[in-house]
């Protein structure tokens, strides 16, 4: 087996004595030297805990014929960045993150790496360093999933959208929120809300966007089986980064590298794991982009395409009734593997050194259902009813829904592309025609909703806010603010170039490309446009002009002549990573990531 790091210390001299200066011994030089690479730091609950886990995959390989050693790339939070411009970084700093990875795995060149984080932009940014280092022995730790708390009687609420109000999430924060400002609740009960949502670490327990990647680290295969989405407090998950650091030096023995393991059929499993658990739609941009860093090409049409006809499964928040932690419980990735196996590669290859099939078939074996099942059952012990795991996760047969749980939209209003989460969607809104109210920002738009001024049948723009425009932050406080008002829930739609939390519910519409700020038609819309919905036929359509239908011809004639007034406004960005991002981001439907090519 040749050592890349080995060939390296032959080319630098000072190799050898910089690392003895930070208490490496002579015999640790010619071990195989492996990166720990983890998003710890005191940044938000998904990182603040991983250095327990960097401890024990540290102990492991150093335990088993390897040296490691640590590296951080600390990510910030989503949660902490709404609702202010902090947020404009949460897609570029994924892409600050790979760069990171890329510089120090290669500055020092290392034969292997664990990778370790939770959340919605570090799970995708590992998973793309992994990628771009694909020639490198690879495993991936997740931090697992926070708890939910459990509400006195005094605070629960009836929420139409969820069966199981005792327990509180943190998705269910924004819809408090703009109850308390239209006074539906007081503020000491909101406060209430805030100060028990996070009542431990771990990623936010509903399937957002980080319960969603965890879950496609292992889909992928570059995580041990039933590994991912663990409760953040169980003790089985500071096991399980000690086993991955472990395994990874079998990997490292035997020569498999992280493209050994990830293929084009590793990425339609993971897919059509997608689809069952009706995953985050900013999967939608990570896979593609993670793809892309492999050689891989994936877009968002190709989620379209399989998730038609796929069943979707998982009764997980928030368009479900179980906190995240539950699916663990449930049997995990492995438990829905199972039960989608007809339509996926079990021959694929895994971090285990074995196929897909294999380890599902040696799970069944080794009792992981039985202690998955125990659990289960004494989590839900105090409950009025018994549960059982296929409240949770349900059977192929039984399944929530058949037709997967996004959509790709395409027409005149989105050439490229837009997604929508319908599994989320009031099924009245799967074909609408609707007034179009238009806004340049989010500030602009979540205060008209907030003061009345957005009435039932509108579709309102949040426009400017893509890749190039601003980064491409989240849209969720207005899409919670909709929500909120039953008058507007399941009669109003949002429409824009930015994108969604994994946390949105209802009819949202995001991914909108080519975005505003690069001339789409989205920039184009004018208020009192004719805009029509159509899931079922997948489209999205400006179809009138002042409340007055228009043919297709006709409405291609007035765009032209929109599109000839047109004027691009000036860069919101003009230093830093946030204009380096918009200068270079690619579409959303590909995957938002950064291009040099010329």
């Amino acid at each position: 087996m040749e050592l890349r790091s080995q060939n390296v210390r032959t080319l630098a001299p000072e190799n050898d004595p910089l690392k003895m200066g930070m208490g490496w011994k002579v015999e640790d030089l010619s071990k195989p030297q492996i990166m720990v690479e983890s998003t710890f730091g005191d940044s938000h609950p998904g990182s603040a805990h991983l250095d327990q886990f960097v401890k024990e995959a540290v102990q492991a390989v150093n335990d088993n014929g390897g040296k490691a050693a640590r590296y951080f790339a600390t990510d910030m939070c989503d949660g902490i960045a709404q609702g202010h411009d902090g947020i404009n970084y949460s897609l570029p700093h994924r892409d600050a993150i790979v760069n990171l990875v890329e510089a120090q795995a290669n500055a020092s060149v290392y034969d292997g790496g664990v990778f370790i984080a939770s959340c919605d932009k570090s799970v995708p940014a590992m998973l793309m360093s992994i990628g771009r280092l694909k020639d490198m022995s690879a495993i991936v730790v997740t931090g697992g999933v926070m708890e939910a708390h459990t509400l006195p009687k005094e605070y629960v609420v009836n929420d139409p959208a969820c069966a199981i109000n005792e327990l509180l999430t943190l998705e269910q924060i924004g819809k408090f929120d703009a109850w308390e400002k239209t006074g539906v609740i007081p503020n000491s009960q909101l406060d209430y809300y805030k100060h028990n949502a996070c009542p431990s670490c771990g990623a936010c327990s509903f399937m957002g966007t980080a319960s969603t990647m965890q879950i496609m680290a292992e889909a992928l295969g570059l995580m041990l089986p039933g590994t991912a989405l663990m409760p953040a407090t169980a003790p089985e998950l500071k096991q399980a980064a000690y086993d991955a650091g472990k395994q990874l030096m079998e990997l490292v023995k035997k020569g498999i590298t992280a493209k050994d393991i990830v293929t084009k059929k590793s990425f339609e499993n993971a897919i059509m794991v997608h689809a069952a658990i009706s995953g985050s739609t900013n999967a939608t941009m990570h896979l593609p982009a993670i793809a892309h860093e492999f050689g891989i090409e994936i877009d968002a049409d190709t989620f379209d395409r399989m998730h038609r006809g796929a069943h979707y499964l998982l009764n997980i928040r928030p368009s479900g009734d179980w906190p995240a932690q539950y699916f663990y419980y449930a049997g995990g990735v492995p438990r829905v593997m199972e039960e989608i196996k007809s339509m996926l590669h079990l021959d694929v290859m895994t971090v285990t050194g074995k196929t897909l099939g294999e380890n599902l078939e040696e799970l069944k074996k080794n009792g992981f259902y039985q202690h998955c099942d125990a659990i289960l059952a004494e989590k839900t012990a105090g409950f009025a009813r018994p549960v059982s795991r296929e409240d949770i996760i349900h059977s192929f047969d039984n399944a929530k829904g058949t037709d997967g749980s996004i959509a790709i939209l395409k027409g005149n209003l989105a050439p490229e592309g837009c997604v929508i989460k319908h599994t989320a969607c009031p099924k009245n809104m799967f074909e609408a025609t609707l007034r179009a109210k238009p806004y340049d920002s989010e500030e602009a738009c979540i205060s008209a909703v907030l003061h009345g001024e957005v009435k039932p049948g509108d579709a309102i723009f949040i426009r400017y806010e893509g890749p190039r425009g601003s980064g491409m932050p989240e849209m969720f406080y207005t899409g919670e603010a909709i929500c909120a008002d039953p008058k507007l829930a399941s009669s109003v739609a949002l429409i824009t170039d930015g994108r969604f939390s994994g946390a949105s519910r209802g009819p949202v519409i995001g991914h909108v490309s080519p975005e505003a700020a690069v001339g789409g038609p989205i920039a184009l819309v004018e208020p009192d446009d004719l805009i029509q919905i159509d899931v079922h036929n997948r489209k999205l359509a400006i179809v009138g002009v002042k409340g007055e239908p228009k043919t297709p011809e006709e409405m291609d004639a007035i765009l032209a002549e929109r599109r000839a007034n047109w004027k691009p406004k000036a860069p919101k960005y003009t230093k830093g990573l946030l204009k380096l991002y918009s200068q270079h981001a690619v579409s959303p439907m590909k995957g938002a990531y950064m291009a040099f090519e010329d």
